[in-house]
């Protein structure tokens, strides 16, 4: 299992958001939709053995599961309705107790701190950030879970949170990415053994 885990920080947490303006007006939820179809999409098939957690301006945290994950489209607009879906049952969540608000879309309570603690003890969590250890360096991690921010920097707590819980912190090349394409650069070294098999 590879798992991801996203941070918004400025993503919405009601579903009161266009999805005609995902940039602007939707706290660059588009960023984050990109993101998940990243973690999933291949040019015919989905990843099944892939999970992704989104978290929503540390309140809530939506998780896409790529076995049994049903209408994701490779698009950001109809991921984003799956977000917005998912919102609009948050009054169905209770504490760390799942809701699952369509096929393999689940809701929680749970911020950053909680999704990092949720997920610690399934693998080895990897942050991912340009001033991290050359990846190539790095032993490849058995079910890593890669923790990545959107557009802004990781704010001051989740760092230290990090430094507490990430086993490794590896950068993905010389040129700072967006999360999207790090996730696709991540797949890759995965799916190659560390850049070695084609």
């Amino acid at each position: 299992m590879r798992q991801f885990v996203v941070v918004g920080h400025d993503a919405p947490t009601t579903p009161e958001f266009s999805l005609d303006d995902l940039a602007g007006g939707a706290g660059r939820l588009d960023v984050l939709c990109r993101c998940v179809t990243s973690a999933f999409f291949l040019s015919h098939a989905i990843r099944e053995a892939v999970r992704t957690h989104l978290v929503l301006a540390d309140e809530y945290t939506i998780t896409f599961e790529g076995a049994d994950l049903r209408r994701l489209n490779p698009d950001e607009r109809s991921t984003a309705a799956l977000v917005r879906n998912a919102l609009e049952e948050r009054e169905e969540a209770i504490g760390h107790i799942p809701v699952e608000t369509s096929p393999g879309v689940s809701l929680t309570r749970r911020g950053f701190e909680g999704t990092i603690e949720a997920v610690a003890d399934e693998g080895t969590i990897v942050q991912l950030h340009g001033d991290g250890d050359p990846v190539v360096d790095v032993a490849t991690p058995t079910a890593p879970v890669f923790v990545l921010s959107d557009h802004h920097d990781f704010r001051e707590a989740e760092a230290e949170l990090l430094a507490e819980h990430a086993d490794e912190r590896v950068s993905l090349g010389p040129e700072r990415l967006h999360a999207d394409h790090a996730i696709t650069v991540a797949h890759n070294y995965l799916d190659t053994d560390g850049f070695t098999t084609y």
